[in-house]
């Protein structure tokens, strides 16, 4: 599958919140940013839990915008993200760019820029 198809995969069934369906496209030693609380989260097992965690507290859709392939070789995907509380209210809505480098086929990280 080519990387802007993984790409707009992993967006879709991010927002249908399908974590283990996105974790088959990602290596076992993902680099993931915690945008959220802050850090970086290591390993798909750690991606899951914090999804998990995130979606029982706040609401995300991302949504990309355009995809781009660097001259690195990594992917940089403008994205449009609205963060919604439980109740409904914009906690965001903005965008923003993410980073992504790919390893035989998979996500091995991913950046915000």
């Amino acid at each position: 599958m080519p990387e802007n198809d993984i790409i707009n995969t992993i967006y879709s069934l991010f927002n249908s919140r399908q974590a283990d369906a996105i974790l088959a496209h990602f290596h076992n030693g993902v680099q993931w940013p915690n945008g959220w609380e802050g850090g970086i989260i290591h390993g798909k097992d750690a991606v899951r839990e914090y999804w998990l965690r995130q979606w029982s507290e706040i609401n995300p859709i991302v949504t990309p915008v355009t995809i781009t392939t660097l001259n690195n070789g990594r992917v940089s995907v403008n994205v449009h993200q609205v963060v919604k509380d439980l109740k409904g209210m914009t906690i965001f809505d903005g965008v923003l760019d993410h980073i992504y480098t790919f390893r035989q086929g998979l996500v091995e990280k991913m950046e915000i820029a």
